[in-house]
Formats: C-alpha cells, sequence, structure tokens
C-alpha cells in the first residue's frame, strides 16, 4: 500500500524549510495523537503523519520524494497533453479512424509508449525501494531531422556584386578625381585624398582628427578646417593683462 504525498499530510508547502515542516508535524501531532484525539479515525492520521514525518526529516529521503513528485507530474503532464490531442482529432473531420485508435488504451487514457502501459504510477512510498532508482538509467536522445547549429550558412562572404563597391573601395566608392593631400588607406573613403573628402565631408575629417588612428594626418587636416573656417586659433591675452599669478 503506497503512502500518500507526505507535503499534503503534513500540510505544508513542497518548499518548505525544515523547520516549518517540523513544527508542522508537532502541530498535527498533538492534534490527532490517540491519547488526545477521540476520533474514530485519529490512530489512522496519526500513522500516516508519522509515515511523513519520517520521509521529510532525512535530507535524503526528502529529496527521493521530491524527484517522486516531479515524475508523477511529468508523466500527468504527458497523459494529459495525449488525451488532449486525441479529443481535438476526435473533433475534426476525416479522424474518425484516430477516434478508433484511441479506445484500444481504455478509458485511462493510457500511453502505450510506457512500460507500465501509459497509466502514470502511483508514486507512493512503500519502502521497499527507492522512488530514485531509475532517475540514472541512459535514455534515448531524440533530436529532430531540422536541428540545426544556429549559424546561417548564407551571406557571410564579400560579394562586391552586390554588397555596394568594388574590393579596394570603401563604402563611399571611388575617389572623385582632382585629388590633393595624402591619400586614406582605410575607411569608408578609402582610396580618397584629403582635399578630395574636404570637398563633400568635412564632418568626417573633424572626426578623424579626433581619432588615434588619423594621428599621422592631424597637421595636414588643420590646415584644411583653418582654410574652411572651421577652426580658429582662440585670441591671447594682452601682454598688458594682469592675471592671478601675474607679478605686478
Amino acid at each position: 500500500m503506497s503512502v500518500p504525498d507526505p507535503y499534503k499530510v503534513l500540510q505544508v508547502d513542497p518548499e518548505a524549510e525544515d523547520e516549518v515542516i517540523e513544527a508542522a508535524y508537532r502541530r498535527l501531532a498533538r492534534k490527532y495523537h490517540p491519547d488526545v484525539s477521540s476520533g474514530p479515525d485519529a490512530q489512522d492520521r496519526m500513522v500516516r503523519i508519522n509515515q511523513a514525518w519520517e520521509m521529510l526529516k532525512d535530507p535524503t529521503r526528502r529529496a527521493a520524494v521530491d524527484r517522486a513528485r516531479s515524475r508523477s507530474a511529468t508523466a500527468a503532464a504527458r497523459v494529459a497533453a495525449a488525451e488532449g490531442r486525441a479529443r481535438a482529432a476526435s473533433h475534426g473531420p476525416g479522424h474518425a479512424g484516430a477516434r478508433s485508435s484511441t479506445r484500444h488504451t481504455g478509458s485511462t487514457g493510457a500511453d502505450p509508449r510506457h512500460p507500465s502501459g501509459g497509466v502514470p504510477p502511483s508514486w507512493g512510498f512503500p519502502g521497499v525501494t527507492d522512488p530514485g532508482v531509475d532517475e540514472f538509467r541512459a535514455r534515448p536522445q531524440h533530436v529532430s531531422p531540422n536541428w540545426t547549429s544556429g549559424r546561417s550558412q548564407t551571406g557571410h562572404h564579400y560579394d562586391p556584386g552586390t554588397m555596394g563597391t568594388a574590393q579596394g573601395d570603401g563604402a563611399a566608392g571611388p575617389p572623385p578625381g582632382n585629388p590633393s593631400g595624402a591619400v586614406l588607406t582605410f575607411g569608408r573613403y578609402a582610396g580618397w585624398s584629403l582635399g578630395e573628402i574636404a570637398r563633400t565631408d568635412l564632418e568626417y575629417l573633424e572626426w578623424l582628427d579626433r581619432m588615434p588612428i588619423g594621428r599621422t594626418y592631424q597637421a595636414e587636416i588643420d590646415g584644411i578646417l583653418r582654410a574652411h573656417l572651421r577652426r580658429r586659433t582662440a585670441p591671447t591675452e594682452q601682454a598688458t593683462a594682469r592675471g592671478l599669478f601675474r607679478r605686478r
């Protein structure tokens, strides 16, 4: 005879701490002890309370209880899903065969793939075997035929015909002509001279002047920005002006 769910017997949550479970056991024991309670089922109730406490007070046995509860919930969910699919098929057109094929398993909704006929086993705790004995048995792994690594197999190569510009040119395309100044070998304006860039995109030169990669061209960029009035030297103080630390 299997023992009911010990958590339900002790009226505690499965996530309860050990102190909570012990307190619940003591409270129920005081209430249903045969010396205190005169009810007709007091003795049977006390036996179940003691059995539940024996299962949950030991960490190893409680872990086995939790594993068994998890397996029972999983099996019940599978049976419910199978019954739901069978009912859905029976309501659709042209599924009379599906209705008849689900009747040979009996009225319990048994799953023929399960070794016991598909009915989820009662996860009682008779004390004969550990409910977690078969937990580590090897089970076959079923992989979907549509499984992929998640990596795209297309679009990862540079195609000059479909990706804008020919090899060697930047995103801005080939230089417009009439070059002047140093020629860049990187970035969107690769192959362009600084003078050609100045006639098209002064903001890019300002950005390049701030970047470490543009240090080589800073002097030339400074001249271009000054020529286009994008940079000016701050006016200096007059020599006679008195500062905070200037000797008077």
